[in-house]
């Protein structure tokens, strides 16, 4: 399965770099023609998200902004959208791990989600500090569709919020080429207001 995700890639990669013309600030728009569950945001910084891993080890939103973050959440009242969702999502996660993102993309799945099929090395299940719903909440205000759909969020380094993936229909090529995107783009000058908002995510 990794071996033709991988060799997918290969093909879609640099097919979709010439038609885009490696779209690079145009990735948003790029992607809102090819993507239905796309939805780009005001660039901004991400809700502040805080809380515990596994380990119990304190960990905050903003000590990972040197990786693409993608933020997930699986809540208990969430049923099978959410299961779907997550399946889609390590998918997502093989796809990127058998590539150079691997090493600067990170998985946060806020909530009691189960380990299977994860791969460690850059997932982790995150025990929000305000709980697993409020977090959602927090981070479902950023979109403008609305709706109870389970949301996926991509966050830039530096800790800008670039983009929601909504449901589990996404096609899971989109979303590795959207990370794909975002790692090979310079990161973001902070300004002095990031940094003063950093220090109280």
């Amino acid at each position: 399965m990794k071996r033709l995700l991988f060799a997918v890639l290969l093909l879609v990669l640099p097919a979709l770099q010439a038609a885009a013309h490696h779209p690079g600030e145009r990735i948003d728009e790029v992607m809102a023609e090819r993507e239905p569950a796309f939805e780009p945001t005001d660039p901004g910084r991400a809700p502040r998200l805080r809380g515990a891993g596994a380990d119990n080890a304190p960990l905050r939103l903003a000590g990972l902004q040197e990786r693409i973050v993608v933020v997930s959440f699986a809540l208990q009242d969430c049923g099978t959208l959410c299961a779907a969702q997550q399946a889609l999502l390590r998918e997502v996660q093989a796809g990127v791990n058998v590539t150079p993102m691997r090493e600067r993309t990170i998985f946060p799945t806020v909530g009691p989600a189960t380990d299977e099929g994860w791969d460690d090395e850059n997932w982790l299940r995150l025990a929000a500090e305000d709980g697993a719903a409020e977090a959602a909440s927090a981070f479902a205000a950023l979109s403008d569709r609305g709706g109870n759909a389970p949301t996926v969020h991509v966050i830039d380094r530096g800790g800008r919020h670039s983009a929601i993936f909504h449901g589990a229909d996404f096609t899971r090529v989109n979303l590795i080429l959207y990370i794909n995107e975002l790692t090979n783009a310079p990161p973001p000058d902070p300004g002095w207001l990031d940094c003063i908002l950093a220090v109280f995510q």
